[in-house]
C-alpha cells in the first residue's frame, strides 16, 4: 500500500508540473487498482481523486490551466517550425487562458499543407483521420505518446467501472483509425480484458461475432454510430433477441449520436450502457464523455478546451453556439501537437452550471454538427443534430439516416433524405412537430446509391477479411 500511495504522489506530481510521466509508474497504478478491487470489492477515495485529476478542483483549475499553456507554448515556439512564426511576438510566460486569444487558431487545413513543421519529437508511428468529412490527415506520434495514452485511460476505466477485467471488447473501428484501435487494444491488455479487432467488415458478420461462437460472447462493442446503426438494422433483420447477446456496454464515437439511435442500440443488443464520446485523432488523448443529461464533457486534465461564438470568433457566451477549440498540454501531447485547434465542431455553451453526475467536470451541449453544415434559415439556426434527432429511429426511414440539407434562396431549408417507404408529407410532418420547417425531397434510392450520394463513416468498409474473400 505505501508503495502504490508513493506510486500516486509521483504520478500526481508529475501532472501538476507537467513533467513526462514514468509509463511504468502510471501502469503499475492499473496494476494496484485492479488489486484493490479483487481483493476489497472497491477502491479507496485517495484513489478515485487520482482518476479525477488536479484540474478537477475548480479553485485550482485556473492557475494549473496558465502553467499548463504556458509549458505548452513555450515548447511549441521552441521546436516546431509553424509555431515558432505563429507564436513570435507573443509574450509566452505571460499567457493566460484570458491572452490566449490572441493567438490565431490551427485548422485541418495547416496539418496538411504543412505536416514537418509540427513534428517536435522524434516520430514513431503514423495514424491518419478517416477523411469521411474531407482530405484524410496523417497524424505522426511518438513512442512515449503511444504507451502513456493506453495507461491513463486504463486508469480511468478501471477506476469509473467502465471496463473490467474479464471483459471482452469487439473493436468495430476503421483499420484507417490505427492510433484508436491500438489504444483499445493496450487498455483491453492492461485491465485484464480480452479483445477482438473485427474492423468495419459488413455489418451482419460483425453481428454473428457478437455470439461469440470463436470464443466468449463480446461484453464490450466501440464503433461509429452510423457504422453501429447498420449493426441495429443488420440484427434486426436477422431476428436476433437481446438476450442472445452477452453486451453490457457499447461506446460510440465520432458522428453525432442521436437519442434514438442511443435507445436502439440498448433495445437491440440488451446494453445497460451506451456511452457518447468524443475524441478526434489530432487531439488525442483529450476526449469528452456524455452523461445522463446529454451535457459533454471535455476531461480538463490533458487539455484546453475553448468556446468560439460562430458570428465574432471569440469566447462563446452562455448559451450560444461557437466551435469547440482544443489545445492539448505538454508533456501528453509531444510528437505533432496542435495548439488551438479548432475542430470544426458545433457545441452549444451551457446556460448556467451543470446539473448531472459529472457536474464537476466542465460541460457544453453534445456535439451539433460541423460549422460547415449548419443552416442559417430565415425562422432561424437548424443544426445537424436538429435533423438527425427529429427523423432519425423512425419507422420507414432506414437506420443510419442518409440526408442533406441546405438553405434555398428564399432562406427556406430543403432537405433530401433516403427512403422507400415514408412520402414528403410524412418527413415534412416529423420536421415540423420539432419546430422545423423545411421542404423535403424523398429519394427511394439503393443501398449502394445512397451511400454513394449521402456516405458515412460506415461506409469505409473492409472486405479483405470477410468470410467471401477467404
Amino acid at each position: 500500500m505505501l508503495e502504490t500511495g508513493v506510486r500516486q504522489v509521483r504520478v500526481a506530481m508529475a501532472m501538476v508540473f507537467g513533467r513526462r510521466l514514468n509509463v511504468r509508474a502510471v501502469e503499475r497504478l492499473v496494476a494496484d487498482a485492479l488489486r484493490t478491487l479483487e481483493e476489497f470489492g472497491s477502491l479507496g477515495d485517495d484513489v478515485d481523486e487520482l482518476a479525477e485529476g488536479p484540474f478537477a478542483d475548480p479553485d485550482e483549475r485556473r492557475e494549473l490551466q496558465n502553467r499548463a499553456l504556458q509549458r505548452t507554448v513555450r515548447r511549441l515556439a521552441d521546436r516546431s517550425p509553424f509555431y515558432r512564426e505563429r507564436l513570435a511576438g507573443t509574450d509566452l510566460d505571460a499567457l493566460t487562458t484570458e491572452t490566449l486569444t490572441a493567438i490565431p487558431v490551427t485548422r485541418k487545413a495547416d496539418l496538411i499543407e504543412r505536416p514537418t513543421d509540427f513534428l517536435c519529437s522524434s516520430p514513431y508511428l503514423v495514424t491518419q483521420t478517416t477523411g469521411t468529412t474531407g482530405r484524410p490527415v496523417q497524424i505522426w506520434l511518438s513512442r512515449y505518446e503511444m504507451e502513456l495514452w493506453p495507461a491513463l485511460i486504463a486508469l480511468s476505466v478501471v477506476l469509473r467501472g467502465d471496463i473490467r477485467p474479464g471483459d471482452r471488447m469487439q473493436i468495430n473501428l476503421s483499420s484507417r483509425a490505427t492510433a484508436a484501435v491500438q489504444e483499445d487494444v493496450e487498455v483491453c491488455r492492461l485491465v485484464n480484458a480480452s479483445c477482438h479487432v473485427v474492423g468495419q467488415i459488413p455489418p451482419e458478420e460483425s453481428v454473428e461475432q457478437l455470439f461469440g461462437r470463436n470464443g466468449d460472447k463480446p461484453t464490450i462493442l466501440t464503433g461509429n454510430p452510423s457504422y453501429l446503426a447498420r449493426m441495429v438494422t443488420a440484427a434486426r433483420r436477422l431476428g436476433c433477441k437481446p438476450d442472445e447477446f452477452g453486451l453490457r456496454a457499447v461506446y460510440a464515437g465520432g458522428e453525432v449520436m442521436s437519442g434514438a439511435l442511443t435507445a436502439a442500440l440498448r433495445e437491440t443488443f440488451g446494453a445497460q450502457t451506451v456511452g457518447d464520446n468524443f475524441g478526434m485523432t489530432e487531439l488525442l488523448p483529450v476526449g469528452g464523455r456524455t452523461c445522463g443529461r446529454r451535457h459533454l464533457h471535455i476531461d480538463p486534465n490533458q487539455g484546453y478546451a475553448e468556446v468560439l461564438d460562430l458570428d465574432t470568433g471569440e469566447p462563446a457566451a452562455p448559451g450560444r453556439l461557437g466551435e469547440l477549440t482544443v489545445t492539448p498540454y505538454y508533456p501528453y501531447r509531444e510528437c505533432m501537437p496542435v495548439l488551438r485547434y479548432n475542430t470544426g465542431d458545433v457545441v452549444r455553451t451551457l446556460d448556467g452550471e451543470p446539473d448531472c453526475e459529472l457536474a464537476a467536470v466542465p460541460a457544453i451541449s453534445q456535439i451539433l454538427g460541423k460549422a460547415s453544415q449548419i443552416h442559417r434559415t430565415a425562422d432561424g439556426v437548424v443544426t445537424p443534430r436538429d435533423i438527425v434527432e427529429a427523423l432519425d429511429g423512425t419507422p420507414g426511414l432506414p437506420f443510419p439516416l442518409r440526408h442533406r440539407a441546405g438553405v434555398a434562396d428564399d432562406g427556406r431549408l430543403h432537405v433530401e433524405l433516403v427512403s422507400r417507404e415514408l412520402t414528403t408529407a410524412e418527413v415534412t410532418g416529423l420536421l415540423r412537430a420539432r419546430d422545423i420547417d423545411a421542404r423535403v425531397t424523398v429519394l427511394p434510392l439503393d443501398d449502394e446509391e445512397a451511400a454513394r450520394r449521402f456516405p458515412l463513416r460506415c461506409d469505409l468498409l473492409e472486405h479483405t477479411f470477410t468470410r467471401s474473400h477467404a
